[in-house]
């Protein structure tokens, strides 16, 4: 049997591009394909490691990176300048690619907007919210960053790489011994005897490849339950892991499917 997980981050190849983009901060309209190619086959390898929303779509993004790259690589003989000189400078292979990432952010922001806007409407009350940062540790009011599926995926693939794991891992996650809810309630027992707080990278002491990407399905699904934060303090530093109780029931983990 296999274990799948399923969230709602993963929307697609052109949002996975927009978050390099932006993390890796380049001009939208100028985009160095050798760079964003490499960054995005480093995170389809480990989205395909552990099978996250492992969808033809991502592949066929790929496949269109790879295209680019290949034909802005292609030398152009002196005797063809004549034939070609006006197609050439009207015509630029990322001119497609950058046109539906354009259409794409411009949807997602309305989007973000409306959200943005019904969040805001649900927090209208009669009497003003409360300041509760007197109630928070002085260490996580300085974490602003939030972090999203694709930095907890880049982490682990920085973890493989560190373990030197580079030959690919089976198909499927195989349940031999070890469930993904028996580890769910690892993760937060070791969380618990390290004060609430630690490492990305200090709950992957395991050697074999089995365990290390149960680990990682178990803490996407403690995010999803809102039994955990994931911070980080600035760009591609490393990841924190927050319990956000102390008290957890953990009979709420009875209703994985598995």
């Amino acid at each position: 049997m296999s274990y799948e997980v399923k969230l709602d981050a993963f929307e697609g190849p052109l949002d996975l591009l927009l978050h390099l983009i932006h993390r890796l901060e380049i001009d939208i309209y100028d985009i160095p394909m050798k760079e964003i190619t490499a960054q995005y086959m480093e995170h389809l390898r480990a989205m395909q490691v552990l099978e996250l929303n492992e969808a033809s779509e991502y592949l066929v993004m790929a496949a269109t990176l790879l295209e680019i790259k290949s034909k802005m690589l292609l030398p152009i003989h002196e005797g063809e300048l004549d034939d070609i000189e006006l197609e050439v400078d009207e015509v630029d292979p990322r001119d497609e690619l950058v046109a539906r990432l354009i259409e794409y952010r411009k949807f997602k922001q309305a989007a973000q907007t409306l959200q943005q806007r019904e969040e805001e409407r649900v927090q209208m009350y009669t009497r003003p919210p409360a300041d509760l940062s007197q109630y928070m540790k002085e260490e996580q009011l300085q974490f602003e960053l939030s972090v999203n599926v694709y930095d907890m995926v880049a982490a682990f693939q920085k973890m493989l790489k560190r373990r030197k794991m580079r030959a690919p891992l089976s198909t499927r996650v195989a349940k031999q011994g070890l469930s993904v809810k028996q580890q769910m309630r690892t993760v937060v027992d070791t969380l618990k005897r390290l004060e609430g707080r630690c490492e990305f990278t200090d709950l992957f002491e395991a050697d074999d490849r089995e365990t290390l990407v149960v680990t990682f399905l178990s803490l996407l699904e403690l995010m999803k339950r809102q039994v955990i934060d994931v911070e980080q303090q600035n760009n591609f530093e490393q990841l924190f892991v927050q319990l956000k109780e102390e008290d957890i029931d953990y009979e709420q983990f009875d209703n994985i499917d598995e």
